[in-house]
């Protein structure tokens, strides 16, 4: 695996746990948590992620959830651009989940550090935005759209088939000219997958992770929700006992809606996990 992650600006060491914050400036995130005409309030909850910990702040105007449908363009670069402005100016390290190429390409001219991106760039032109710029970018599996993706997903085999499909991704980015230190791999848990998928792709988190960091993003989502019984609003504990799990099942990056919980959760797996004996 690549052994630091280059982001524009921002080098990260891969061996080191990190953080990645999300900001959801949408009307309609599942957990709850979004916002759309609230700046002052989105950047002090930066400030917050920041503070207790956070390496990345992930802003996203469009959500995603199952059901969710596409907005605008415009709209999206409305909610996005002002806080990716105001967030890279203040010196964070930003990035922003979008699949729209102009608004990758008007987010890297705001400050952008990371594109993350759930359909892995397959939208027309996004693979050359990512490849004329600095930026680092995050491909995420996904099967199916957002509107439709849980509507019985099947995979014959969900870990060779993801980690196949991430795997070409990643090479025609580097065919393109992205050097491999700038790409993270995302299995996308709960895009198109059942619980019996994303408990296989938590398990093989160490073998996605060969050549290129894993970023795993599990925070209050309804596979936790389908193994604890809690409501989204009730998910803090399992979200960061599922973070540190990530962690120790080779993720070095999980993105998280409770930043300080998460980063509690990771010291104490650092402290008294399986790799504190060796």
């Amino acid at each position: 695996m690549n052994r630091v992650l280059r982001c524009a600006g921002f080098t990260f060491d891969t061996q080191t746990p990190r953080i990645m914050a999300i900001l959801n400036a949408t009307p309609d995130s599942f957990s709850g948590d979004g916002m759309v005409g609230q700046r002052d309030v989105l950047l002090r909850r930066a400030e917050c992620a920041l503070k207790d910990g956070a390496a990345l702040l992930d802003v996203g105007g469009e959500s995603s959830r199952p059901g969710a449908l596409p907005v605008s363009e415009q709209e999206e670069l409305d909610r996005v651009i002002p806080l990716v402005e105001a967030l890279a100016d203040s010196g964070a390290a930003v990035s922003v989940d979008t699949v729209k190429p102009v608004v990758m390409r008007e987010a890297i001219r705001a400050g952008a550090a990371l594109i993350n991106d759930i359909s892995a760039l397959q939208a027309d032109g996004a693979l050359d935005v990512v490849a004329g710029s600095d930026a680092g970018v995050c491909l995420m599996h996904m099967q199916g759209a957002p509107r439709t993706m849980q509507q019985a997903p099947h995979y014959d085999d969900v870990v060779t088939e993801v980690a196949a499909t991430l795997a070409r991704r990643a090479a025609r980015l580097e065919a393109a000219g992205v050097a491999g230190e700038r790409i993270v791999l995302d299995p996308g848990f709960g895009f198109g997958k059942t619980l019996a998928h994303n408990v296989a792709l938590f398990r093989a988190l160490g073998q996605l992770s060969a050549r290129y960091p894993v970023l795993a993003g599990v925070s209050r989502k309804s596979m936790l929700g389908a193994i604890t019984g809690q409501p989204v609003e009730a998910r803090l504990v399992a979200s960061a006992v599922a973070a540190a799990l990530a962690v120790h099942a080779g993720a070095c990056w999980v993105r998280v809606h409770d930043v300080a919980a998460t980063r509690d959760a990771l010291a104490v797996l650092a402290a008294l996990g399986p790799a504190s004996c060796s």
